[in-house]
């Protein structure tokens, strides 16, 4: 079964699963879904926009046939909570850390997009004077992104979490439990996962990519993500719903764990690691670009990796 949005594509996943999978160039930016416990449900992170969330909310409630009852945010990046507004009236939950970093550092970034509207508008403007001399599909779809961000700014309201976990928190239902849980911080400095047994599905937000490349950035830990993805990838499930590209498997977590390994070893063997090319392994993910990126990102705590990677082998 597959419902499309203009953000999103909806896809059935399990008996009471679905994965909201964001589509290029929309307000959505990462991935989402629900989970319909009977009776009950959780949504699983919100979007880049209001305008998305309001999409999902709508299948959500139309699918499940009552309202939402609860609502995660996995971790505090923007594109998986800027949609909260649309459930304000619902409990929404992020563990503690998580929800100190959307108050921390959130409304001074929204504050001051909304401040530079006209400076979003005249680049939208520039990319699309570019546009019209190119048929560069991605920057088509930067442009729509834009558009929009554009869209959602002037009545964007930043809508914070109103219940905080710890380490983990269970729901139940008439169809299936599930369990929320963090193990730490891998991608961002706390992510936290949704498990559904009965189902055996796991929503694991930007703690896993799917054939795109993960992104890094200075709270990251690349060891500690690879150390969380090994508890998790001991656990009992087919499907498993990444925060970035198409519904995986259990394979895709080995995947990224090997993924994160060779990486790190690239960057501890590479002085140049402008020359290094991306693995034959790898050329096929989506988001090529973002591959130097990681290495110059990661390069810049190389006596850091190296560590660690003494410390596992004493």
């Amino acid at each position: 079964m597959e419902i499309s949005s203009k953000h999103f594509t909806l896809e059935k996943v399990s008996r009471n699963a679905y994965a909201a999978i964001a589509k290029e160039g929309s307000g959505s930016v990462a991935n989402a879904g629900f989970v319909d416990l009977g009776g009950k449900s959780i949504v699983f992170d919100t979007f880049n926009t209001q305008q998305a969330s309001e999409d999902l909310k709508t299948f959500a409630e139309s699918i499940t046939n009552h309202p939402v009852t609860w609502v995660i945010n996995s971790h505090w990046h923007g594109d998986h909570i800027r949609g909260n507004q649309s459930f304000k009236e619902r409990t929404i939950i992020s563990s503690g850390i998580t929800f100190s970093k959307i108050k921390e550092l959130h409304p001074s970034r929204i504050n001051t997009q909304k401040n530079d509207l006209q400076g979003l508008s005249n680049y939208i403007k520039s990319l699309q004077s570019q546009l019209t001399h190119s048929e560069d599909k991605r920057l088509a779809y930067q442009i729509n992104f834009l558009k929009e961000l554009e869209k959602s700014l002037p009545t964007l309201e930043l809508i914070l979490p109103n219940q905080t976990f710890t380490s983990e928190l269970s729901f139940h239902g008439e169809n299936c439990n599930a369990k929320l849980f963090t193990l730490g911080g891998g991608h961002s400095v706390c992510d936290s996962v949704l498990y559904i047994p009965e189902d055996k599905v796991i929503f694991m937000g930007d703690l896993l990519f799917v054939k795109c490349h993960p992104t890094f950035f200075e709270e990251s830990n690349p060891s500690i993500w690879v150390e969380i993805l090994r508890r998790i990838e001991g656990l009992e499930f087919d499907i498993a719903i990444p925060g970035h590209g198409p519904v995986g498997t259990k394979e895709d977590v080995t995947k990224l764990i090997t993924y994160i390994t060779d990486i790190k070893e690239i960057v501890i063997e590479n002085d140049r690691f402008e020359e290094v090319e991306i693995p034959d392994t790898y050329k096929d993910w989506e988001s090529p670009e973002v591959y130097q990126q990681s290495l110059k990102m990661l390069s810049q705590d190389v006596n850091s990796l190296a560590y660690d990677d003494l410390k596992r082998e004493s």
